[in-house]
């Protein structure tokens, strides 16, 4: 068995499903404390004239969102010379998609496993899986940062960043200028680190048959070789960052029709910093930051928006059901799409 297949079956097996049950009952259970804390029928009555029209909008949006990163990871494993049929490719990325947003940290971590179910359902290599889908999510930082930056500098402009939120501003600065720097060193320093991690698995390996110090050696001489053959084509590179600053404003413009949902406006390059300033809580260890999420919302709509509680929980619930949500039922359709073909 191979070192991928152990990390799906990892996945699937019973003791993570039980993690992912445990972690959406106990971020349900927060919500609904929440809510129940701030007023139920407060917030049933800002949802009661909601206007559908919109949510359905934000649900097209999202689709259009993972569509548009899809083509960006097609771009991507075309350098390493893996050629895949786009329609084919969205349903794997929706169930990739799946994945990171069923499993406790898949935000934070999810690389491996949507790299075991690229290689299963095409013909690229799992090096070659693990190295297209660290680039894309490499590119999706740029208009993360971006996008943050431009909604910072407007809120800096009109005098109206509040304290209760420079701290939030401070971690994007310092996630802005770390993420980079840590991607810059550990390329440069690729040889040592590669030495690092070999040592690390040594011991591991003396105490099982499934590990081997050459296996390990191997699979990162040929995630180096991936890696180089993508930083080598500087233009393919470019082309798949188009799509995924195309990706990342159609993720953020749901919560913009979230807001038009519940009968309320918002500026867009509000939206533009409240989308990764909240996405940031997604790194709470519930499923896809259920409940991280949501309660940031709420705080930020709050603070920048002047909304009340009530109406900021209407707009973070409508806003989750349009992109989380809805990503999980679409990412569900993916992974029966997968499997029929396996």
């Amino acid at each position: 068995m191979s070192d991928a297949d152990r990390a799906g079956l990892e996945f699937l097996d019973r003791r993570t499903a039980g993690k992912t049950a445990a972690g959406f009952a106990v971020a349900l259970t927060v919500l609904g404390l929440f809510a129940v804390g701030i007023g139920v029928e407060d917030i049933r009555a800002e949802l009661a004239g909601a206007d559908l029209r919109w949510l359905v909008a934000g649900c097209l949006s999202t689709a259009v969102g993972l569509v548009a990163w899809a083509r960006a990871w097609q771009v991507v494993l075309r350098v390493v010379g893996v050629a895949v049929p786009f329609r084919k490719l969205v349903g794997t990325y929706y169930a990739a998609t799946f994945a990171n947003y069923v499993t406790p940290m898949g935000q934070a971590g999810g690389e491996p496993f949507i790299a075991y179910v690229l290689s299963r359902d095409t013909d690229a290599s799992y090096e070659d899986s693990l190295a297209s889908v660290v680039t894309a999510d490499l590119l999706n930082l740029l208009p993360f940062f971006t996008f943050a930056a431009v909604g910072l500098v407007v809120l800096f402009v009109r005098a109206t960043l509040p304290d209760e939120v420079r701290g939030v501003a401070v971690a994007l600065a310092v996630f802005a200028v770390g993420a980079p720097a840590v991607v810059v060193a550990g390329w440069r320093f690729r040889a040592p680190v590669g030495r690092a991690v070999v040592r690390a698995v040594a011991p591991v390996a003396r105490r099982t048959r499934f590990v081997t110090v050459e296996g390990v050696r191997e699979r990162l001489r040929e995630l180096d070789e991936a890696f180089g053959r993508i930083a080598a084509d500087p233009r393919a590179l470019a082309h798949a960052l188009v799509f995924s600053y195309v990706g990342w404003l159609f993720f953020a413009l749901p919560l913009y029709f979230a807001v038009l949902t519940v009968g309320g406006s918002i500026s867009l390059f509000l939206v533009f910093f409240i989308v990764p300033a909240s996405t940031l809580a997604g790194l709470t260890p519930s499923p896809g930051g259920l409940g991280g999420v949501e309660l940031a919302l709420v705080g930020l709509l709050g603070v920048l928006a002047g909304f009340s509680t009530d109406l900021g929980y209407a707009v973070a619930t409508v806003y989750r059901l349009a992109s989380y949500w809805f990503a999980i039922a679409a990412g569900g359709v993916g992974v029966v799409a997968v499997l029929a073909r396996s």
